[in-house]
């Protein structure tokens, strides 16, 4: 939900719930919101609240929250939170939790950057019992949350170092991680069978995979149209990583547009023919609203998806 300057806000919003129930009954989609603060164009600072709207307009879609920075929640109203949001979409909504990596969010919301480790662990231990529907008095909060989730919510723990893969290991989460890595695959497997737990999945893209998609019929003519916001969506995303653009497979260091272009890694524009070979390997990552690009301007490459893209996979896997 970045935003250009002087772009509607509200309408960014209702595009983006727009567009999600349009791909449902157009394609499988799955669908992840971020969470950021302090950030001068918006991006998106309520997850649970946009993707509790996008629950309400599908039946189908799963939604992911990538992440939720923990440290800067109370665990027990993050619960509540999340068993309002589990019971609206039916269980279709998992959670990605992190300690995140920006000082100005934890200036922003009077947290102690220096204590996000340790309050990520306190964190877990009361949101754990409170989703479990448990007497929080042992974390000095006297009752429960009352309407706890139906089932077990799908969490991970989300991060590209070791130390976060050795936590999701020791949590019992699966792990979420922004590209493969110093073998953390491994690293996650190996703390598992240490601690006697199964292990609930990694998530990481390879370095170099496509991460924002549009699919369009010209391509020199897309990237006239959508090299701008997609370079702003990469720059500012750069700028806080400065020393990370190895470790996050949807980072570019590019500086112009011809460079982004170039690059054929994380910003992509491809022919429908283009989409069909990465699917072969990779999902088909969409960021149609991507860098505040104009609705507008943005429905027809998602349309693209929906009334070509999706039927030829489809009659090339019958």
């Amino acid at each position: 939900m970045r935003l250009a300057p002087g772009q509607d806000v509200r309408g960014a919003y209702r595009a983006a719930l727009d567009m999600v129930e349009w791909s449902e009954g157009s394609f499988a989609p799955f669908v992840t919101v971020s969470e950021h603060h302090a950030v001068a164009d918006g991006y998106l600072t309520s997850p649970g609240t946009l993707v509790a709207a996008m629950a309400a307009r599908t039946t189908s879609t799963y939604f992911m929250v990538t992440a939720a920075i923990l440290p800067l929640y109370d665990p027990v109203r993050l619960a509540e939170e999340m068993a309002v949001i589990d019971h609206i979409s039916g269980g279709r909504v998992g959670w990605v939790l992190g300690v995140g990596y920006r000082p100005e969010e934890y200036a922003l919301l009077g947290v102690d950057f220096e204590r996000r480790g340790r309050l990520a662990d306190e964190h877990l231990d009361t949101l754990f019992d409170a989703l479990a529907g448990r007497d929080l008095t042992p974390h000095g909060r006297p009752g429960s949350i009352g309407r706890a989730p139906e089932g077990r919510i799908t969490l991970f723990w989300g991060g590209a170092s070791r130390p976060a893969a050795r936590r999701a290991a020791r949590r019992g989460l699966g792990l979420f991680a922004q590209t493969n890595v110093d073998g953390l695959a491994q690293v996650y497997e190996q703390e598992c069978a240490a601690a006697g737990i199964e292990p609930r999945g990694c998530v990481m893209p390879n370095p170099g995979a496509p991460m924002t998609v549009f699919v369009a019929d010209d391509v020199d003519r897309a990237w006239d149209e959508l090299g701008e916001p997609m370079l702003r969506d990469a720059t500012a995303y750069a700028a806080w990583n400065p020393q990370s653009a190895a470790r996050n497979a949807s980072m570019s260091t590019s500086r112009s547009v011809e460079e982004l272009r170039s690059e054929g890694a994380s910003h992509r524009v491809v022919t429908v023919d283009g989409a069909l070979d990465i699917i072969g390997t990779d999902p088909l990552m969409l960021h149609p609203l991507c860098g505040g690009l104009d609705p507008e301007v943005a429905w027809p490459y998602l349309r693209r998806v929906g009334e070509q893209v999706a039927p030829a996979r489809d009659a090339a896997r019958s």
